[in-house]
């Protein structure tokens, strides 16, 4: 008998993240069940061949129903309340990693009421399966967005974080303020990461990088906001999710010394609780960005410049040391190297 895998739930698996993610985990030994319930925000056979890549065929696919390939898949709605409660009753998980959620900034201009019932109703279900069915640690993406108007540069997890700018960055606020009432009435330990604009291959088509190429390879105009003069903390998808799996086993712990009652940091607390940026600490202009993905095609784009778009920011850049200090990695991958990885993979699935 072979020693007992851990059992981890990856809650967004068709998604861009949660893909690469259950991929590495599976390289490293733990049970991966996965769950998505694939909604059309975007392109849905993106979804599907990503999962497919993990050996879990469209046909297969049937509404709480688990299907067995690398992972075991079941689609299934975060704001399904009964099932999710099933969900952890049969499985027991070791740990979650929540990565589900409706996407987007922009979009949250549009259809508010879609972040509420993934983001905040979804994730107190996730809450709700760890309190009656305890877990080692829950991790949980946050987003950078949450620094809203602080224009104190880095962003660090101690900053407050008052004033987001759209429904999107809201409903993230809210989430770590859910997570942390849970930890506080409930002692289930969790991880809030804040990621700073992450890309790499299987991408979302509603990306940055994922517009500019199409746009580039269909010689089509596409739109750059604030007349490009914007920076963004790019952060490569294997950087990011090499993060996810160092933290996953390093739940954090009740009376954290570094918190202080009287001059409280938010990003920690007497409750075992934390926050972390998840970035590259190396801020990118906007058009550096883009002539990467010129280079990598070989051919010039066709720029209209437009003015910054409502909820949307100028500047991101994350202030990482601590998440360095707790599991010693420092994403490394280049703009270059990973903007070229991502434009072989499209090209591939393109073409």
């Amino acid at each position: 008998m072979g020693e007992k895998k851990d059992v981890i739930l990856v809650t967004g698996a068709a998604g861009f993240i949660g893909h690469h993610l259950s991929k590495l985990l599976l390289k490293n030994g733990y049970k991966v069940v996965g769950i998505d319930n694939i909604n059309d925000y975007y392109d849905v056979n993106l979804k599907y061949a990503r999962l497919k890549d993990m050996n879990i065929n469209k046909e297969d696919i049937h509404y709480n129903k688990p299907v067995e390939g690398d992972i075991t898949f079941i689609k299934l709605d975060l704001t399904d309340k009964d099932n999710m409660m099933d969900l952890f009753k049969t499985y027991r998980f070791d740990y979650v990693v929540n990565l589900a959620a409706q996407a987007g900034v922009r979009y949250s201009l549009i259809n508010p009421h879609a972040y509420v019932d993934s983001n905040i109703t979804g994730f107190l279900n996730i809450l709700e399966g760890c309190r009656h069915y305890p877990v080692k640690h829950l991790v949980y993406a946050s987003s950078s967005s949450v620094y809203g108007l602080n224009q104190d540069i880095p962003f660090k997890t101690s900053d407050h974080t008052d004033h987001p700018l759209a429904m999107y960055a809201a409903s993230k606020k809210a989430n770590e303020m859910m997570a942390h009432s849970y930890a506080q009435l409930y002692n289930i330990p969790s991880t809030g990461l804040r990621f700073f604009t992450v890309y790499g291959p299987w991408g979302r088509p509603d990306m940055a990088l994922h517009i500019f190429t199409k746009a580039i390879v269909e010689d089509k105009e596409f739109e750059v906001f604030n007349f490009g003069k914007m920076s963004r903390d790019f952060t490569y998808v294997d950087d990011i999710v090499e993060s996810v799996k160092r933290l996953i086993p390093k739940p954090p712990k009740a009376n954290n010394p570094k918190y202080d009652p009287k001059n409280p940091n938010p990003a920690v607390s007497s409750a075992p609780y934390q926050l972390f940026n998840v970035g590259n600490n190396s801020p990118v202009a906007l058009m550096d960005y883009v002539h990467a993905v010129e280079k990598a095609l070989g051919k010039k784009g066709k720029i209209v410049y437009k003015e910054l778009q409502p909820g949307d920011v100028p500047s991101t850049y994350a202030d990482v040391q601590s998440l360095y200090d707790y599991i010693d990695f420092k994403p490394s991958t280049t703009i270059e190297e990973g903007i070229k990885i991502f434009v072989d993979k499209y090209l591939e699935l393109n073409t």
